[in-house]
Order: C-alpha cells, then sequence, then structure tokens
C-alpha cells in the first residue's frame, strides 16, 4: 500500500491528509515546512506538549 495519494488537484500527499478538508489544509501549509523564526517553532513544541499530557509514566 502506498503512502502517498493524488488529490484532486494531482499533488502527492500523505494518505492521513484525505480524512477531512483541515488535514488537507494542515498538510499543505505547516506539514513538513521548517519553522524560520521563534514565535511558530514556539508555538509548535507548546501545542505538542500540551497534546503529550497526560500520556508519560505516572
Amino acid at each position: 500500500m502506498s503512502t502517498t495519494i493524488s488529490g484532486a488537484d494531482g499533488k502527492p500527499r500523505c494518505r492521513w491528509c484525505a480524512i477531512t478538508a483541515e488535514f488537507l489544509d494542515y498538510h499543505d501549509t505547516e506539514w513538513g515546512f521548517p519553522v524560520s523564526n521563534d514565535y511558530p517553532l514556539f508555538e509548535k513544541l507548546n501545542l505538542k506538549s500540551f497534546q503529550c499530557a497526560g500520556y508519560g509514566p505516572d
């Protein structure tokens, strides 16, 4: 099974982003793009840390 699919516009995308329009937008605008300044990096680190809260060792 391929991990990429071809979107309606012909662009290759990861299979997971075809589930919703929000995932598609995230994939096309943020996923895989390097962070160029400190603010977006700080934002991503905080969001990821809050998503992981509660999944660590007790």
